[in-house]
């Protein structure tokens, strides 16, 4: 089996790396193109990497993309990641750009495609204050009115939600015994009546918010794919939203390796680098093995993506995501004990870096789901 990136996916990777030095790599330029690390997206930048063409890495090119597979796009979301860019609305842009080029019609996939090409940003509403794990329990519900639909009910954790265009909401349709029935997936722009969104203050600032839908309307033609198969659509996404989030963690993970490398050996205690001492060595020699393997595996998965992208890999999925965050979690925490009151210090950016991968065990399925999965499609 041949991991071997092409020419044009290396030279892809050395565009990416050429780019973030050049915008993003001094904490000044971080500093000034995140409000002062209030904000995770940058709009100006993004829509730069637009018209490089890198947002519709995997969007056919009918629909203004460049055609590439789930293996460019993650190579697209580990070297950001590494390289810092602020860029934060692209995972849940590149998970809805899925569910559209899956199950949207011609129409939508022009409209929301096209403007993903172009830098627009992307959201999807599942989780609520009663549902987060327990995806089917949602309670927040679409009923059909004149022709088209009203929605109600509160959504929690929505990523991006404030800069996205439009939201996605899993909402339920028709009310039934088995509560795996009845969803569908709905479009509504973020700037309908009706619809509230009040940013949440979280550790790594406020890239997510509650939504409160108190009689939203939505068109016929906002409903994405077949009414009340919500759930049988968001299962054929979840599997992929869990290789996007691996891969962007991975870059993470890779830039708390670096940076926690790059000070070991400029620090000196006790009359020599610090990273000439053995324990730090040996920890920072299990770390570089254990991430190599996770970015074997990330690929290796995007690659089992590209062959068949309707083929369902819940064990797979599921173990790349359960690997990498938790690699870049430990990568991460490592770093900063390595570098001390440093790494605690805003003054660096392990302490960002910490917080990032911290939420990621949680986020797209804990890491207690994903042990749960993989546990199943071994028979147990």
């Amino acid at each position: 089996m041949d991991f071997a990136l092409t020419d044009a996916q290396a030279d892809f990777v050395d565009a990416i790396r050429d780019l973030c030095r050049r915008e993003c790599g001094t904490q000044e330029q971080r500093g000034a193109l995140t409000s002062g690390y209030s904000e995770a997206h940058n709009d100006a930048l993004y829509r730069k990497m637009g018209e490089l063409g890198w947002l519709g890495v995997t969007i056919p090119e009918d629909y203004g993309g460049s055609g590439g597979g789930m293996l460019d796009a993650c190579l697209f979301m580990e070297e950001t990641s590494r390289g810092l860019a602020p860029i934060g609305g692209y995972a849940t842009t590149l998970i809805v750009a899925g569910a559209t080029q899956r199950f949207g019609t011609d129409e939508q996939k022009h409209d929301v495609l096209g403007g993903i090409a172009r830098g627009d940003v992307e959201a999807i509403a599942m989780t609520e204050p009663e549902a987060g794990s327990d995806v089917g329990s949602l309670k927040t519900s679409a009923e059909r009115v004149n022709g088209g639909f009203v929605l109600r009910g509160q959504k929690v954790f929505c990523s991006n939600a404030r800069i996205a265009r439009h939201i996605l909401i899993v909402c339920r349709t028709t009310q039934g015994d088995d509560k795996h029935q009845g969803l569908s997936m709905i479009w509504i722009p973020t700037d309908a009546p009706n619809l509230r969104i009040d940013p949440i203050d979280t550790m790594g600032g406020r890239e997510t918010a509650h939504l409160y839908l108190d009689d939203v309307e939505a068109p016929e033609d906002a409903l994405l794919g077949e009414l009340d198969q919500g759930w049988t659509q968001l299962m054929a996404g979840l599997n992929v939203e869990r290789l996007i989030l691996a891969a962007t963690m991975l870059g993470i993970g890779q830039r708390a390796f670096d940076d926690a490398l790059a000070y070991v050996k400029e620090r000196r205690q006790f009359g020599r680098p610090i990273g000439s001492f053995q324990a730090l060595q040996h920890r920072l020699a299990d770390l570089a093995t254990e991430l190599e393997a996770a970015r074997l595996m990330t690929y290796w998965v995007a690659s089992k993506v590209d062959e068949d992208p309707d083929r369902m890999l819940p064990r797979e999925a599921s173990m790349v995501k359960l690997l990498v965050t938790e690699t870049a979690q430990k990568a991460a925490l490592e770093g900063m004990q390595m570098m001390g009151g440093y790494g605690y210090s805003s003054e660096y950016d392990m302490e960002r870096l910490v917080r990032a991968t911290l939420v990621s065990t949680i986020y797209g399925g804990t890491s207690e789901i994903q042990r749960n999965i993989i546990a199943k499609t071994l028979g147990l």
